[in-house]
């Protein structure tokens, strides 16, 4: 039986996961890969489909890989930014807080 469908499913879920930046999905699709990998693998030797399929699966999951990295950059940034603006922040907000006419609940 071909595994090169199963193979792509894979895949698959890897791409759109990482693609719409569903990063519980990615997380989900991930930790399952081994399992369902091996449960696979227990059905004897590759064929060279099914080593093509491998190679389009690796190259989802190193896409998937790359865009998790980007995000986690761009969310370090914003990070980095609002710690860098925090001081400017809370003097805005100290300076809002002692208006007169301020309505106090």
């Amino acid at each position: 039986m071909d595994r090169s469908p199963a193979i792509g499913r894979l895949g698959a879920q890897l791409d759109a996961a990482a693609s719409s930046a569903d990063w519980d999905a990615l997380e989900r699709a991930v930790r399952e890969l081994a399992r369902q990998l091996q449960a696979l693998a227990v059905k004897g030797p590759w064929s060279a489909a099914e080593r093509v399929a491998l190679r389009r699966l690796r190259a989802s999951h190193e896409r998937a890989a790359q865009a998790g990295a980007v995000a986690a950059a761009g969310l370090q940034a914003r990070m980095d930014e609002m710690r860098d603006n925090k001081e400017g922040w809370m003097a805005y907000a100290l300076a809002g807080a002692t208006e007169p006419g301020e309505n106090v609940r």
